[in-house]
């Protein structure tokens, strides 16, 4: 998954970012609303933490803009009203969801799973592609019965490809997705992952899942490449 998190106190937002990273999730920061709308505007976000209580224009406006312009990443709210109109006002100007400061970091992390769920039409707490199966929250992936150990950065890609499957994903998608902001845009490093990823999940398995398509890109097989 990839994340923007808006938030302006400069401390909340950076532990936020720093526990979605040791989750494996990639995360940008954003400290204003009009900073967050190019951003969102130019990235496509897995979801969207979003304070409403920001210098210039704040939440509310933030997430109609957003929904105006078409973007149509889960978002969710962050702050410490905890009215029910500012809830209610939350929900109707686009928001998917809404959680009140001070909160149990294991809440926010589910809560993102859930929303990254809806959006891709994922109801299961498990992703499953053929005899694949990836667990978000337990940060687990199974062949079969057979447990796989990854990496963070392997697990965050492999998401990606199991939350898109039969898509052909381009680079730079994956790019887009498993990395963030801080990361050097340089493709070659996907070829690099893709490689480890076909090592573990596939070589010993007699599989071949992550199929290459030449000029565009690679696709998981809807069948999880199994034989």
């Amino acid at each position: 998954m990839r994340v923007l998190i808006v938030e302006d106190e400069a401390k909340m937002a950076g532990l936020i970012r720093k526990g979605l990273r040791e989750e494996g999730m990639a995360a940008d920061l954003a400290g204003k609303g009009e900073d967050a709308l190019w951003m969102a505007g130019s990235t496509e976000y897995d979801a969207i933490v979003l304070d409403l209580m920001l210098p210039g224009i704040d939440g509310f406006e933030v997430c109609r803009r957003l929904r105006d312009d078409g973007v149509i990443s889960p978002i969710l709210m962050l702050t410490a009203r905890d009215g029910v109109p500012d809830r209610v006002a939350g929900l109707d100007a686009g928001a998917d969801d809404y959680l009140v400061k001070p909160f149990s970091y294991a809440e926010l992390l589910a809560r993102l799973r859930a929303l990254a769920r809806r959006g891709n039409g994922q109801r299961s707490p498990e992703l499953r592609v053929g005899n694949l199966r990836l667990s978000p929250a337990r940060r687990q992936v199974w062949r079969g019965d057979e447990e796989i150990e990854l990496s963070a950065k392997e697990f965050a890609v492999l998401e990606v490809f199991m939350r898109r499957p039969g898509e052909v994903l381009s680079r730079f998608q994956l790019l887009e997705h498993a990395w963030d902001y801080e990361y050097e845009n340089r493709s070659n490093i996907v070829d690099s992952y893709v490689r480890l990823l076909r090592k573990k999940i596939d070589m010993p398995f007699d599989a071949d899942s992550i199929q290459t398509v030449r000029g565009a890109g690679y696709r998981l097989r809807e069948d999880g490449g199994s034989r």
